[in-house]
């Protein structure tokens, strides 16, 4: 089968992470995200550093959107120039439908050895589809000035680097190409053997002048995390590490550390032969790697330890419509998996024999959302559920999950902002109408200003955009002694009532909301009365616009109840203008949600227009 050429992929753009062991003076970021869009340097007060092999070195990281086929020419302020190969087409599994993850690679500490002291070192390599990792050096077009040695071999199915101890004292360079392959039996032999992604590591290699025994670098302790281990972690959780190595012969000068960014670490301490050292760290709203290395080795004046790599496995991933969480089985000791469930038992978490896997929308699944200073919270949590009525010793889980939002400042032209639609922001809601006719004096006063005496109640439902509910009163009076006969009722629902009024009777409007969502409240605009169902000559009924005027504000208005979704205003009969049987009323409402807790949407809705970034409006509804 002929292989395909590279210039026959498609090409994509995917997020690159590029971390880089750079030659002291450390190197500014300026020219690495010039010009560029969806690209971010990580300046930081907390350089990782490390002053051998001379004159030192330190860690410098961005990432940013690339071609899935990308080669280029990296320049760091004006001394570090070095090429980039890879590869990293976005194909989709045929195992399980899902796009293919390049493996990931970690970057160690720069590499030291001792002349005539053979010595290996090993890749730390992660895939997280499960694929076959192998390594392999780069070639004269993924690297074209690399030089190839004889004193340096590599195992390409271990992904481990030998030097041989046969080569002068120097400094060494060498690219090594991690790429993936569809996993198969040892019995099955793959015709094509095209890699479905390529990822390049630099290494450096500095061979020291031999002065004491091979066997003589520092080791490290027992308390220190083994070699490729796993830590999975939450968003915000912070992690505490302890790495120590022992030390002969020479004593250790630093623990050299690589890892991510804003990665703490204290100060060097010694006891004796022993020297220790303690990473914190915490995962925040950057957009990292899923997956994150931490490298370190010990170093004395001429020894170095054979350096270790741990992963920093997020178990939760925060999109922008959805949480991800991947929990390994063996996390779970002793829980039955099939207890747990979510906020909502309607979303279901799924499990094999290696791993948990729930997707969580963030508007949905029971999913609770909360306004923290600059940020928008998504809460949830995975917990063991049994009946009341089953006894066991087992344990149960109670994990909280949270995502937080940040506020967004982007820039440069290529950024878009899409509008978060009602229903994201304010959930399943409608609007309801409500009258009553409240009279002045008698029995009618005491009995229609009771619930069960609401005259007729009609609903606009969010999702019924283009039909228009109408709420009618139909009006007979009898010529008498002042008093009248009053008939309300209504055409579509055949609801009337009959009361005995007079001019001096009042309508009592309630307009109201169902939303469920915390601190939402429900705004009027204006709501008019006409005689005829197309509102044709209409006249203001209540005005409550900021524009307005008091008035212009309806005459004999008088609000008299109010809650966050529900406000009653008591209108006199006396000063409604419509003359013949029936009314017709359309009203204009809003749902609002002000950004802090402490404020309100009528006092911002009032304000100047910078305040629309203070609040969240929904579209205007309007019903009759």
């Amino acid at each position: 089968m002929a292989r395909i050429s590279d210039f026959m992929w498609p090409v994509y753009d995917v997020m690159a992470h590029f971390t880089v062991a750079a030659t002291l003076p450390c190197p500014d970021l300026s020219g690495v995200c010039a010009g560029g869009v969806n690209c971010r340097a990580y300046p930081t007060s907390l350089h990782l550093t490390g002053a051998l092999p001379s004159p030192g070195w330190c860690v410098r990281q961005w990432h940013k959107t690339v071609p899935s086929h990308y080669n280029a020419t990296i320049t760091l302020g004006s001394s570090v120039t070095f090429y980039v190969s890879l590869k990293a087409t976005p194909t989709v599994r045929p195992n399980n439908g899902r796009l293919n993850q390049p493996p990931y690679v970690a970057l160690p500490p720069p590499l030291r050895a001792r002349k005539n002291c053979p010595h290996h070192f090993h890749l730390d390599v992660k895939d997280l589809d499960g694929d076959k990792v192998r390594c392999r050096f780069a070639s004269l077009g993924e690297c074209p000035s690399c030089a190839q040695y004889t004193f340096i071999e590599l195992d390409e199915e271990l992904c481990m680097v030998t030097f041989t101890g046969h080569a002068p004292v120097g400094h060494y360079s060498l690219v090594v190409m991690v790429e993936d392959y569809y996993p198969a039996p040892k019995t099955y032999v793959l015709m094509n053997t095209q890699a479905l992604s390529s990822v390049p590591v630099h290494m450096s290699l500095t061979v020291n002048q031999s002065s004491t025994a091979c066997s003589a670098e520092p080791v490290a302790s027992a308390q220190t995390p083994r070699d490729n281990a796993v830590l999975y972690i939450l968003p915000y959780e912070q992690i505490d590490l302890t790495i120590s190595f022992t030390s002969q012969l020479e004593s250790v000068s630093e623990i050299a550390v690589v890892g991510p960014p804003a990665l703490f670490r204290s100060d060097l301490s010694t006891a004796g032969s022993m020297a220790s050292m303690t990473l914190s760290w915490v995962r925040g709203s950057d957009p990292l790697a899923p997956l994150l290395p931490i490298c370190f080795s010990a170093n004395t004046n001429s020894l170095q330890s054979e350096p270790r790599c741990l992963w920093l496995h997020q178990m939760l991933t925060c999109e922008g419509t959805e949480m991800t969480l991947v929990l390994p089985v063996t996390s779970l000791p002793n829980i039955s998996l099939s207890e747990l469930q979510l906020n909502s038992a309607s979303c279901p978490v799924t499990y094999n024999s290696t791993h948990l896997t729930a997707l969580i929308p963030l508007t949905g699944c029971g999913t609770k959302t909360v306004h923290s200073g600059n940020e928008l919270v998504y809460t949830n949590t995975l917990k063991s559920v049994r009946a009341f009525t089953m006894v066991t010793r087992l344990p149960t889980l109670v994990l909280p999950l949270v995502c937080r939002i940040p506020e967004l400042v982007a820039h440069g032209p290529n950024f878009n902002v899409s509008d978060l639609t009602d229903l994201e922001v304010f959930g399943e809601f409608n609007f309801t109408m409500e009258f009553r006719l409240i009279s002045e004096k008698g029995r009618l006063r005491r009995d229609t200003q009771q619930p069960s005496h609401l005259r007729h109640l009609h609903t606009w439902e969010h999702a019924q955009v283009g039909r228009v509910p109408r709420v009618q009163r139909d009006v007979s009076s009898s010529s008498g002694s002042g008093n009248g006969t009053t008939t309300t009722s209504s055409p579509t629902t055949g609801v009337g009532v009959t009361t005995e009024g007079n001019k001096g009777d009042f309508l009592e409007l309630e307009l109201k909301s169902n939303c469920s969502k915390d601190r939402v409240e429900l705004l009027v605009g204006v709501c008019m009365e006409a005689e005829t169902e197309d509102m044709a000559n209409s006249h203001v009924l209540i005005d409550q616009r900021c524009s307005a005027t008091d008035s212009t504000r309806g005459g004999g208005l008088e609000e008299i109840r109010s809650t966050r979704t529900s406000i009653v205003y008591r209108l006199a009969m006396s000063t409604i203008q419509t003359e013949g049987s029936s009314m017709f009323v359309e009203c204009t409402v809003y749902l609002c949600i002000a950004m802090m807790p402490s404020m309100n949407c009528s006092y911002l809705w009032c304000r100047d227009s910078s305040a629309s970034v203070d609040v969240m409006f929904n579209t205007s509804y309007t019903f009759r």
